[in-house]
């Protein structure tokens, strides 16, 4: 086997374009990490390590806050769909985090380990929810709405919709400088019945590629976060079922993660 081990601290472009060219069966980045964890370890203590991911798995963590590679770092040897292999130069014995596109899971391996790969998010976003009689039989609605958002220069994180509803969640620092404008021109643009705004909120990524063959993860969640007395704001769930995002307030956000943790990771110990 063809390895490349490349000493540094982060994945460099370099090291992954020379892995490419050399056709490795496998690329080893070694670091001062074990590869990655399952939570932050600010938030949860001791989290358990993440000991295989995909990297589309490792794009929604990244996504949502978590500190883990950037993709053009690592997008030669993703093309090549060569395996990289984060591993700590200080415990050489230990397996680190494996990255690959996909994984052959068998049936085995599906029931000893979590059917849950990492949790992340961050804090610091606001809601704009449209409310209009009819909204879903006007051609052209929800392009005029993100169209006022585009014309200010500000990103959508999510878009959670109903019949008559549809709620943008957006950075707030982002939203607070053109806050004015940009609801004088929902107004405009579409007349809704009512436009309501909901700030400090915190957005949450449950990510694992076995939540898609696994019932009940999002009642889990529920429940977890029932229990913790913690109110959720939203939930949306990615049409690949790789992904589920939850909104709660800012101030709930740790507990939140924790609670989710515990129901999927410590439960299971």
């Amino acid at each position: 086997m063809k390895r490349v081990p490349i000493f540094s601290c982060v994945v460099g472009l370099h090291a992954a374009l020379a892995a490419a060219a050399l056709d490795a069966d496998v690329y080893e980045n070694w670091t001062d990490v074990s590869g990655f964890l399952m939570a932050d370890p600010k938030i949860v203590p001791d989290p358990r390590p993440i000991e295989r991911i995909t990297y589309a798995e490792l794009r929604e963590l990244s996504y949502i806050g978590a500190q883990v590679l950037h993709e053009g770092t690592v997008s030669p040897v993703r093309e090549k769909n060569i395996p990289l292999n984060i591993r700590n130069t200080n415990q050489p014995e230990h397996p680190g985090t494996m990255i690959r596109e996909t994984f052959d899971d068998t049936e085995a391996e599906k029931l000893s380990g979590s059917m849950i790969t990492g949790i992340a998010g961050k804090t610091g976003f606001c809601s704009v929810t449209i409310e209009k009689a009819m909204m879903n039989s006007e051609i052209g609605f929800g392009r005029k709405v993100l169209g006022v958002f585009e014309d200010c220069g500000i990103s959508f994180e999510h878009m959670p919709s109903g019949i008559d509803t549809m709620t943008i969640f957006v950075h707030q620092s982002e939203f607070e400088q053109h806050e004015q404008f940009v609801i004088s021109n929902i107004h405009r643009a579409v007349q809704p019945d009512s436009i309501e705004l909901e700030s400090d909120l915190a957005l949450i990524a449950v990510v694992g590629r076995g939540m898609k063959s696994t019932r009940g993860t999002a009642g889990r969640i529920f429940s977890a976060l029932a229990h913790a007395r913690i109110n959720v704001k939203m939930i949306d769930q990615g049409s690949s079922e790789l992904n589920i995002i939850i909104g709660v307030k800012n101030a709930d956000f740790e507990a939140a993660v924790k609670a989710i943790y515990d129901i999927f990771i410590t439960a299971e110990l």
